[in-house]
């Protein structure tokens, strides 16, 4: 079931799956009442200078690899840990993204929002494309920049971005899909890069600005779950 949680509580949930063997695929879907700066495991050398720029919001420091992110309210969030050898894993690290990028572009389609999975041969292509309009890549940020599979609409732009983490004791697996508009300049003045706002709120496309109309985070965090569920029941 989808759960409205606080940025730390996810964190922990997903560092706890982690410290044991997985022996089954457990996931939890979740929605934000309060935003926050949640920083990939690499970016951990900025977390304290974060932490005094940006006081008023909470920052923590995930498991998973990737760039920044700006939870909330307009944020649906998926962990997924599954137990090493599992079929949804494929051949490798790249691979592993597949079966998830795909099942929230199906859920996405469910609720009216047209988006697909980028496979791995279009990354560049789409990248180029991107640039070609004065958008390049923003490595430092989760939704600046693509990596397979990961759900794009028509012309490229990022709706759901991935991340995972592998351990001998299973693989957590995360996603985050843009429901809404986050507030970017939040997010680029905590990095020290405010001219970025523009860029990535240009790179990315909300569900509700694919839609043309407001969508409930909730709305959208029942039918993961309840596709997760079922998924995984086969796989």
């Amino acid at each position: 079931m989808p759960i409205t949680s606080t940025a730390v509580q996810e964190q922990v949930w997903n560092r706890q799956q982690l410290e044991q063997p997985v022996v089954a695929p457990q996931w939890r879907v979740w929605t934000y009442a309060q935003p926050a700066l949640v920083l990939g495991c690499s970016q951990r050398a900025l977390y304290e200078r974060v932490v005094c720029g940006v006081p008023s919001v909470e920052v923590v420091l995930r498991e998973s690899g990737g760039g920044a992110v700006l939870t909330g309210p307009w944020l649906v969030s998926v962990s997924l840990v599954l137990p090493p050898g599992h079929a949804w894993l494929g051949q490798g690290l790249l691979e592993s993204y597949h079966h998830l990028g795909q099942l929230h572009a199906d859920a996405l389609a469910e609720l009216g929002v047209t988006a697909m999975a980028l496979p791995p041969l279009q990354i560049a292509g789409t990248q180029a494309a991107l640039a070609a309009r004065g958008l390049p890549a923003l490595d430092w940020a989760c939704f600046g920049s693509l990596s397979p599979w990961e759900v794009v609409d028509a012309e490229g732009l990022k709706v759901v971005g991935l991340a995972q983490r592998r351990r001998q004791q299973g693989v957590l697996l995360v996603a985050g899909t843009l429901v809404t508009e986050p507030d970017w300049d939040v997010l680029c003045n905590a990095l020290g890069r405010p001219d970025d706002a523009n860029p990535l709120m240009r790179r990315t496309a909300s569900c509700a600005r694919l839609l043309g109309r407001r969508l409930l985070a909730e709305n959208l965090a029942t039918v993961l779950s309840r596709r997760l569920a079922h998924a995984l029941a086969d796989a």
